[in-house]
C-alpha cells in the first residue's frame, strides 16, 4: 500500500504534511501520484534526488540526512511513479524515459524549483534521468549531479564485459554467463553469484552479510517489473529498453555547471565519467577513490565533500553576479 493509497486524498490535487507532499502526475494514461519529502529551507540551494533502477526507491538515500542539514541545504526525497511510496500503475507504456522527463519537470513545477536555486541530482540510472532533463529544461536548472553515471549503455556494458567481468572468479563467470543465456534468471543460484562476485566488488565494498539493512530494505520496495522492462534482470550489463540509449554526443548541449561522481571500484568507467565532465561546457569531475557504486557509503566522506564544495561554489558565483 502506497501514502497516496492509506491517506484519503479524494478531490484533492496536492497534499502536504509534515514535509510530504503527494504531487498529481499528468501522464499519456491518466493522472497519478508521487511522494515528495522536503527537509530543511534554502532559498538559494534545493537539490531535488532522483533515485536509481528504474523501479527503485529514495530509500537508499538516507545518508544525505548526515550531510545536507548541517551545510543548510534544502533537499527532496521523491520517489518516481512506480516506486514504492508512489502510484504504481501497471501499463508498461509509461516506461519511458520521455516521460519520465516530463514527470520530473511537472515535480518541480509543483516544489516551485527554478533556474534560481534548483540542483537536481540523479544516481546510477537518475544519473540517465537527469541528463535527459536536462537537455530538454536545463533553463529550469541552477545545477546538475550526475553521480555513477556513464552516457551511454554501450560505454557501461562494455566496462562490465571487457573490464569487470576479467577481474571475477572465472568459474563463478562462466555459471553467471550460462544462466543468463538460459535466461534462467529464477535459477537459486543466480542472485547469489553476483551477490558474491559482482555486486559486493563493484556495487557496494563489503561482504554481502555485512551490507547494512537499508539495502535489503530498498531492494525489497523495488519495483522489479520496471526494471526487468527497461534495465533487464541482472544489473550484470544492460538488456532492456535503455539498452540503445546513449547521449555521449549531445553531451556538449549542457551549459549549466555540471559535476560527475565517480569511484575507482565502480560498476561505471570512472574514467567514461571523467571525460562527460570535459563534454558539458561547465563541468567538473569528482573521485572516489576508495568508493564503487554505492560510493556516497563506501567512501561517505570523500563523495559529500566533492559533492557540497560543488553545490557551495555554484551558489557563490551566482551570489557574486547579483
Amino acid at each position: 500500500m502506497t501514502l497516496n493509497q492509506y491517506y484519503d486524498t479524494t478531490g484533492r490535487d496536492d497534499i502536504s504534511w509534515g514535509g510530504i507532499k503527494m504531487i498529481t502526475i499528468n501522464t499519456p494514461k491518466g493522472d497519478f501520484k508521487v511522494w515528495t519529502k522536503r527537509t530543511g529551507y534554502n532559498p538559494r540551494i534545493k537539490v531535488l534526488l532522483l533515485h536509481g533502477g528504474p523501479g527503485a526507491t529514495h530509500e537508499y538515500f538516507q545518508c544525505f540526512d548526515s550531510y545536507f542539514p548541517r551545510e543548510g541545504f534544502e533537499y527532496y526525497y521523491y520517489d518516481q511513479l512506480g516506486s514504492y511510496y508512489s502510484d504504481q500503475p501497471e501499463d508498461t507504456s509509461l516506461w519511458k524515459i520521455n516521460r519520465f522527463v516530463d514527470e520530473v519537470e511537472q515535480v518541480r513545477k509543483a516544489l516551485k524549483l527554478d533556474s534560481s536555486n534548483f540542483y537536481l541530482y540523479g544516481k546510477s540510472w537518475g544519473g540517465a534521468l537527469a541528463i535527459e532533463y536536462a537537455l530538454k529544461y536545463q533553463k529550469n536548472l541552477r545545477g546538475l549531479i550526475i553521480s555513477n553515471m556513464n552516457s551511454s549503455t554501450k560505454a557501461y556494458n562494455d566496462y562490465v564485459n571487457n573490464v569487470l567481468a576479467p577481474q571475477m572468479d572465472p568459474k563463478a563467470l562462466v555459471e553467471i554467463r550460462e544462466i543468463e543465456k538460459n535466461k534462467d534468471f529464477t535459477n537459486p543460484n543466480y542472485m547469489g553469484l553476483l551477490l558474491n562476485e559482482f555486486y559486493s566488488k563493484f556495487v557496494y565494498r563489503q561482504p554481502v552479510n555485512e551490507w547494512p539493512g537499508f539495502i535489503f530494505k530498498y531492494m525489497g520496495h523495488s519495483n522489479s517489473k520496471i526494471y526487468n522492462l527497461m534495465q533487464g534482470p541482472s544489473e550484470f550489463g544492460i538488456t532492456g529498453t535503455l539498452l540503445t540509449w546513449d547521449r555521449e554526443a549531445d553531451l556538449k548541449q549542457i551549459y549549466v555547471p555540471t559535476l560527475t561522481i565517480g569511484a575507482t571500484f565502480d560498476e561505471m568507467d570512472p574514467e567514461h565519467m571523467k571525460w562527460m565532465a570535459t563534454q558539458v561546457k561547465n563541468g567538473r569531475f569528482h573521485l572516489c577513490p576508495n568508493g564503487s557504486h554505492y560510493a556516497m557509503y563506501d567512501d561517505q566522506r570523500i563523495y559529500f565533500e566533492g559533492m557540497t564544495k560543488f553545490i557551495k561554489d555554484v551558489d557563490q558565483d551566482l551570489f557574486n553576479q547579483r
